[in-house]
């Protein structure tokens, strides 16, 4: 057995995989937990902040969990905002290439932070903040000119990109108002891209960095991975602290926070034969596991080889009528039985936050567990009427 599937199944057991409904993302509160306490090392050695990236993962039900450890969330507009006040009520920071009016007037209700993607939206909104009256600290998001996402559709400096301002959009602009800078460059990267990434944004910015109270140094901080190298980030984020006066510094991280904290679990509903073996699961990589067809990447599942590694292969096909809606192809010691049940790794991260109905399929199940405690609770099962009312 390998590394991999061992710590699944020390996380995940047979009998917790087995007890759920399939199809249903199952989510470890302890592997949260975890993952949290070496994110608050890190706070604790820097006195950074770390943020939860709710664009990743969002559930209300674990956020008391999380808010032990991290200092508030990071959202995407007034949604997520609202979510992150509401449920997670610590420091909300809010960001969007831009904002309309009304969506501005309600994340000013939700928000501490709002970061803009432009001069132009911040002179836009400004405002609307002063008017408030409440005491919003306002950031713009750079461009660092530097990034290693080899996947262009993840890429935020790939040539082209909306995000952010370069140094020559802040010539001669009046920055009185502003409190911060942000930057956002990785994405499941290890703290040498960071080391990186930061030389280029101070190389570009450098001459503004003392007059801000506080810099975002984004997510794709791969923080909980078995190989990240925590003592170079540590180390990052203190050198860079110290030239600058001692400045706040934010990371938000999504993934890093439910790194391998969820399993996807489906089963078999038939078995055809065309060229291939082919296994029909109870779920669908395109609605359920949308990142799989979208990067495109092939999920670890538990048990499972290469096509051809082991003497049984199967392409594992899905429910929707998408003539593409495959997960991808895994050998096995034995040949897959209907009703056998499929185990998916690392599947608390832009799963649920990302899934649809498409073709009427249904939503999994979404269950939370701790080993720890003893607990298995049932958070939320979808039907028919979550279906209408999202059309009509």
């Amino acid at each position: 057995m390998n590394k991999k599937d061992a710590q699944a199944l020390k996380d995940f057991p047979k009998d917790i995989t087995d007890r759920a409904d399939t199809p249903c993302y199952l989510i470890s509160e302890d592997v949260i937990k975890r993952n949290c306490e070496i994110l608050d090392r890190v706070q604790k050695a820097t006195g950074a902040k770390i943020l939860l990236a709710m664009k990743a993962f969002a559930l209300p039900k674990v956020f008391p969990l999380i808010r032990k450890y991290l200092h508030g969330v990071c959202a995407s507009g007034p949604i997520e905002a609202q979510m992150g006040r509401e449920d997670f009520n610590r420091e909300v920071h809010t960001y969007s290439p831009a904002f309309t009016p009304d969506q501005m007037r309600r994340t000013i209700q939700f928000s501490d932070h709002i970061v803009f993607n432009s001069v132009s939206q911040w002179h836009a909104h400004r405002d609307a903040i002063k008017a408030s009256g409440k005491n919003i600290e306002i950031g713009i998001r750079c461009n660092p000119g530097h990034a290693e996402v080899e996947v262009d559709l993840y890429n935020p400096c790939v040539p082209g990109s909306r995000f952010g301002v370069n140094p020559e959009d802040l010539e001669g602009v009046d920055l009185t108002g502003i409190s911060g800078l942000h930057f956002h460059a990785m994405c499941e990267q290890n703290s040498d891209v960071l080391v990186r990434v930061l030389d280029s944004f101070e190389k570009r910015f450098g001459h503004l960095i003392d007059r801000m109270r506080w810099i975002n140094f984004g997510g794709g901080h791969h923080i909980t991975r078995d190989d990240y190298d925590i003592d170079l980030l540590i180390n990052t984020v203190n050198d860079f602290r110290r030239r600058h006066n001692n400045i706040n510094v934010y990371l938000e991280p999504g993934e890093a926070v439910v790194l391998n904290a969820g399993v996807f679990v489906t089963q078999v509903l038939d078995r055809i034969h065309n060229g291939m073996d082919i296994a029909i699961a109870d779920s669908s990589a395109e609605t359920h596991m949308p990142d799989v067809l979208a990067m495109p990447y092939r999920p670890h599942l538990v048990g499972a080889g290469e096509a051809d590694e082991k003497k049984n292969t199967f392409k594992i096909g899905c429910i929707s009528c998408l003539a593409g809606d495959f997960i991808g192809t895994y050998s096995f010691d034995e040949p897959l039985k209907i009703g056998q049940r499929l185990v998916f790794t690392d599947m608390a991260l832009y799963s649920f936050v990302k899934n649809t109905n498409f073709n009427g399929v249904e939503l999994p199940s979404l269950i939370t567990f701790s080993l720890e405690r003893g607990t298995f609770d049932i958070v939320r099962k979808f039907g028919y009427e979550d279906y209408r009312s999202r059309l009509a």
